[in-house]
Order: structure tokens, then sequence, then C-alpha cells
């Protein structure tokens, strides 16, 4: 299986600086080619949310470049990578949380990692960066760690309320701000011609599921300059409506074969 790659991030109409971060990777190993998408969203005073994003993501691209290839030369081990990527967390967030206090910030990230290998997709989340699949459908693979999803889950609150619910934004967690840290995780099987979008929350914030699968579905973002132009077109939509937040996203096709 091959992959096409779009990614595009933007500070937006009010912030000076853009504190998400993000990383796509495509490898051939052993095992077939795989693809590799991480996406941050930082946040912080000044250019702390920046550095905790940047941090997470460099530690993705270490792991995936050192010590990724030792853990292909066998059987791919899904029990070892979650472990591994849990661990990676927990000591990231003892690293960040220790900078902070000695800096006297409070900084953190969120993020949602993704791997596509041997026909399977594997899925981190800490917080409210959400990663999608879209084939005949959409469907969000992941789900977000925030007051007002606990609150869904619970029963206490209806999805109209949460739409405009003050505390919306609030993360029950994230990376480096949390005490302790408890990643999710989510796994399925993947076939050629269907979509990966992650994305941080500034990109969905004021663009509904209806125009993501337009713009972005397998019939319309066939080649990666579709796919460019579909995030392009919906982070302008963001724009045009008034989101406030940094915009970012990462789409990944799955195919057959290498479509260059």
């Amino acid at each position: 299986m091959d992959y096409l790659i779009a990614a595009h991030s933007d500070a937006g109409i009010l912030k000076k600086i853009n504190q998400d971060a993000l990383l796509v990777k495509v490898a051939l190993s052993a095992l077939g080619r795989l693809c590799l998408c991480v996406v941050c969203d930082g946040m912080g005073g000044l250019s702390k949310g920046e550095l905790a994003s940047g941090t997470l993501i460099r530690a993705f691209e270490r792991w995936f470049e050192r010590d990724f290839p030792e853990m292909l030369k066998g059987n791919f081990d899904v029990q070892l990578l979650k472990s591994v990527w849990m661990q990676m967390i927990l000591d990231e967030n003892q690293r960040m949380g220790a900078y902070a206090r000695h800096q006297g910030a409070l900084m953190g990230t969120t993020v949602t990692a993704l791997l596509i290998i041997q026909g399977q997709y594997f899925l981190m989340n800490v917080g409210d960066t959400r990663a999608y699949m879209l084939d005949r459908a959409l469907h969000q693979l992941t789900k977000d760690q925030t007051w007002v999803q606990y609150a869904l889950d619970q029963g206490s609150m209806t999805l109209e309320e949460a739409i405009s619910h003050p505390r919306r934004h609030v993360l029950l967690q994230c990376v480096g701000a949390s005490d302790t840290v408890v990643p999710d995780f989510y796994q399925g099987g993947v076939l050629p011609d269907q979509m990966f979008l992650v994305c941080t929350d500034g990109f969905r914030h004021r663009v509904s599921p209806e125009e993501f699968y337009d713009y972005l579905n397998p019939g319309a973002a066939v080649c990666e300059t579709d796919m460019t132009d579909g995030l392009q077109t919906l982070i302008r939509m963001n724009k045009q409506r008034r989101e406030t937040d940094n915009i970012s996203a990462a789409l990944i096709r799955t195919c057959r074969e290498a479509q260059h």
C-alpha cells in the first residue's frame, strides 16, 4: 500500500504565533510501506505552546528514525507500540512539566498520532486533536478528552448544549500540564482509497462534517493537488467564519501503488 499526502498549517486570523505542529513520514520497510502522522496543538503563554508542540513532534520524529526500525525487524507487535508510545508521552509530560515549573509558566500540548502499517491503523490521542476516516462516509475515529465530552458521555449534557457551552474548550488532560496522562488508543483495518484526516480543533470548529466530506472524500480528493486544495479551502472557510485559533490538518490517502 502506498500513500498520498497533503498537510497545511495556518496561524489563523488572531494569533501571531502558530502553536500547532505536525509531522508526516512515509517509509519503506520489510513489512511494506508505512505512514506516520502526528498532529499537536500547543497551549501556553507566548512561545510556550509552540515549544510544547514542537518538542513532542521532535520526540516522535526521533523515535521514527532511530528506534522504530528496530521494532520492525520481527513481527510487528501492537502491544509494544502502545507501550513505547505511552512511555514517550509520560517522559515528555514529565520533562515539559519540570521545564514549565522552572520557568514559572504553564505549557502543554494535545497530540494525535496515527500509524498505518500492514493494512491496519493505530491511533493514540491525548486532548481534542481529532482523527477521521473518510470512505463512503465520514467516521470520527477518536473521542475528545474534554469536559463537555465527559458530560455528554455521562448524559448530563445534550449535543446542542455542548456546541455552545462556555467550557467546550476545557481539556481533561494534555501533555506537559497534567500530573498524569492516560492516552486513548484505537485501531482498525485499512483499505485502498480511504482518506485519513488528523486535525487540530481550530480546523473543525466552524466547518461542518458535511463540508469536510464534500471537499476531502475519496472521490473529490483524488491526487495530492486535490487534497491540498481541499485542506486549504476548508482553512479559508474557517478564517472567513472568524475562527480565532491556529488551524492545522494532515490528509492521507491510501492507494494500491504510487500515484505521484
